[in-house]
């Protein structure tokens, strides 16, 4: 490898002595310099003016999407203006000294500029510009120097091998290279399909995660496809491990696959979906916020996340209080005096009740229901159904024991308290008790 290094250094050496002695290659040099500085005073002058034209500001619409989208590959101009300038001056090289080699070596520098503005300041993705900075650009600096042809050559005929098996890093560097970027757009793809198909309100909640979960398994299918079909894989090679991969889910990955189709049989039958209210056999309770291939994410009133294994959901006992969007029927305890007309105290009740906006009137009206008979009141409870969850935002049962409390004020209905009643039978009790509190009682 250094003898090879050193050869390309000596015929390096070699070409730049041969321009910097040659009339022919200092012209083409000079107009090298003349197209960049012309790219970079126009630039300078109409970059502004470009950028103030394609900016949309606050619009929205697809006009203003087109705008924004071009305005970010201004950066782009100075090198592709040079790059444009040079081409139209290799055209006067070649009709005067027949070929241009220096014109052909600045077109590649500018291609590589062209390259590096875009992985600086053109990409944001943070995988695609790591991507762009370890391996588009330093490609880009070899195919400028002239050196990517030689490489590629030098990685073709370094052959590694584990076992029996043999390939060459030039097919491990594609297989990285061609791979990340099918599986990053299949990545952008898949949330963009699934958070389309998520933005369907006419849909059903499972039958939307259904569809966006096949969206994102068929998108990556059909990466894997394309990464096979490019590296000319044959498929036939792949039942070896194709079998290795059954045997290890039928061993070591029984979890997995039981989770993976416990999610399926989930989003099939609907038994939960996102946004759904569900309390576990364990106690636990919490909103499902996401439904993914292995688990499933609850958010309970304090903002922890619970992560759930599928499989629970199919093996265990899980109350769901969102299914189908039904109401859910809530009741607040109270007391009152034993001096009180109980007879009245229903219709006051449910009449209060019935006045907050959330209570529902099906498929109940509120119900006020005599429990018994305590030791300092007694004991009532009205039943009320509402559409939604009693939780942190949705305070019903606290609401409605706030009515309570102002409809019992306003009828002059007294609400008890403990009461105890002490009685002295006989004198020496009497005594005692004087003894206890005090002389000064």
């Amino acid at each position: 490898m250094l003898e090879t290094v050193q050869g390309y250094l000596m015929q390096g050496q070699e070409i730049a002595l041969k321009w910097l002695t040659s009339p022919a290659a200092l012209s083409q040099f000079g107009l090298l310099v003349v197209a960049y500085l012309i790219a970079y005073f126009v630039t300078r002058r109409t970059r502004p003016t470009i950028e103030r034209l394609l900016d949309p500001g606050e619009a929205d619409g697809y006009l203003a999407t087109i705008r924004r989208f071009v305005l970010q590959f201004t950066p782009l101009i100075l090198p592709l203006l040079a790059y444009v300038l040079i081409g139209l001056g290799e055209q006067v090289v070649v009709q005067m000294f027949g070929k241009g080699p220096v014109i052909a070596f600045g077109k590649r520098v500018f291609i590589f500029l062209a390259v590096r503005q875009a992985v600086l300041y053109i990409i944001s993705d943070p995988f695609l510009k790591m991507l762009g900075r370890y391996v588009f650009v330093p490609m880009a600096a070899l195919y400028a120097l002239g050196l990517l042809e030689p490489a590629q050559v030098w990685l073709g005929e370094t052959v590694v091998g584990v076992g029996d098996i043999r390939f060459s890093l030039l097919s491990v560097l594609r297989a990285a290279i061609v791979g990340s970027i099918l599986f990053w757009l299949g990545r952008w793809s898949s949330d963009t399909g699934t958070g389309y198909i998520r933005s369907q309100e006419e849909m059903r909640p499972p039958t939307r995660e259904l569809a966006a979960k096949a969206f994102e398994m068929g998108v990556f299918a059909i990466a894997f496809l394309l990464l096979v079909n490019i590296l000319g894989l044959d498929l036939s090679a792949l039942a070896l491990l194709s079998g290795a991969i059954g045997v290890g889910l039928g061993f070591g990955l029984q979890k997995i696959a039981s989770n993976f189709i416990s999610g399926i049989i989930l989003l099939l039958e609907g038994q939960a979906t996102v946004g759904d209210f569900v309390e576990l056999d364990g106690g636990e309770s919490g909103t499902i916020v996401k439904m993914m291939a292995r688990a499933t994410i609850l958010e309970t009133f304090d903002g922890k996340w619970i992560v759930v294994p599928n499989e629970d959901f199919i093996t265990s006992r899980i109350i769901n209080w969102s299914d189908a969007g039904s109401g859910n029927r809530y009741e607040a305890e109270f007391s009152v005096s034993y001096e009180t007309d109980i007879n009245l105290v229903p219709d006051i009740i449910q009449a209060a009740v019935s006045k907050h906006p959330d209570v529902r009137q099906v498929p109940e009206p509120p119900d006020c229901e005599l429990r018994g008979f305590g030791d300092s009141g007694v004991n009532f409870a009205v039943e009320f159904w509402v559409e939604g969850i009693d939780d942190g935002k949705n305070k019903f049962t606290s609401d409605v024991l706030f009515l309570i409390w102002n409809a019992l004020k306003d009828n002059n209905i007294e609400i008890p308290f403990p009461q105890r009643e002490l009685r002295l039978r006989e004198p020496h009790n009497l005594m005692a008790v004087r003894q206890l509190s005090g002389p000064e009682n």
